[in-house]
């Protein structure tokens, strides 16, 4: 196969990956991916390649890698099936979660901060982290993201729905990015195939998730849920364990290094474009 002079394959095209693609074919790149099913409509020079996870995968040699997929308690799955031909790669790019440093009682995440996963699912993601270090020997950029928020993904549909909650935990705060930011934050990044090591990609201030809530709920024009204690809630255990997590999460070398800024510093900017966004198109 001839390979296109800017080529991105995703392991894994789904909500973030899908915004990165579209902004790269707009630049003239080629965008291909895989997915379990085949959502559309997708833009030209977008392909989609139906792949359920566990067959031979071989992308094209000298594309741009980009790893979504979410580990399993063997690691990640794009890992075993192609990681030996990482070399081949242009650039290989592995999506992680800023869970992967544990409880920091509100402290500061800074992107070279020691990981200490707390749950197990963020053990996964170090493992994952790990063999794509060393399927790159050490050349792999890990981008690690907090809470992803979008179009189709906010709190306006629990709102609307009347499903919102306000949980409150004193003290309580996460960092947010808007699906957006990851997007041009990947962008960057991409446009950069020499950089390597830790990247966050997130907004300037962390917020504790009632006032989002409630700012989400102004723009709608509706009252807030009610505030609701942390142990008096029923909710479920995993969505319990978010609250055992509290941290703040730099960006600072995503900036120093790529030259980004987020479009969306904060929730209210964010929560304002999204809305703005689903206004201008209904169906999304």
């Amino acid at each position: 196969m001839t390979v296109p002079p800017s080529l991105l394959f995703v392991f894994g095209l789904g909500y973030s990956a899908r915004a990165l693609g579209e902004r790269l074919v707009a630049r003239g790149w080629d965008v291909m991916g895989t997915s379990r099913t085949i959502p559309g409509p997708f833009p030209d020079r977008l392909e989609v390649i139906q792949w359920d996870g566990k067959d031979q995968m071989v992308p094209p040699e000298g594309a741009h890698w980009l790893i979504t997929l979410p580990p399993d308690a063997d690691g990640c799955p794009a890992a075993r099936v192609a990681g030996h031909l990482a070399g081949q790669a242009a650039s290989v790019t592995y999506l992680s979660t800023t869970g992967v440093y544990g409880d920091l009682g509100g402290g500061w995440a800074m992107e070279w901060s020691p990981v200490n996963p707390g749950s197990q699912r963020s053990k996964q993601r170090v493992l994952a982290e790990t063999q794509w270090r060393e399927a790159t020997d050490g050349a792999v950029r890990v981008v690690r993201l907090p809470g992803i928020y979008g179009p189709g993904r906010s709190p306006f549909e629990k709102l609307r729905n009347g499903t919102a909650t306000r949980v409150v935990k004193p003290g309580q705060v996460f960092s947010r990015v808007h699906v957006d930011d990851i997007a041009s934050g990947l962008e960057a990044l991409m446009l950069r195939p020499e950089a390597r090591g830790v990247f966050h990609l997130c907004d300037d201030l962390a917020a504790p998730p009632q006032d989002v809530t409630a700012s989400a709920a102004g723009l709608l024009g509706i009252e807030p849920p009610p505030e609701t204690p942390l142990d008096e809630t029923d909710m479920s255990a995993m969505a319990r364990s978010f609250y055992a997590e509290c941290k703040r999460v730099s960006n600072a070398r995503a900036k120093a290094a790529l030259g980004w800024r987020p479009d969306y510093p904060s929730y209210r900017e964010g929560l304002a474009a999204v809305l703005a966004a689903e206004q201008a198109s209904p169906s999304r």
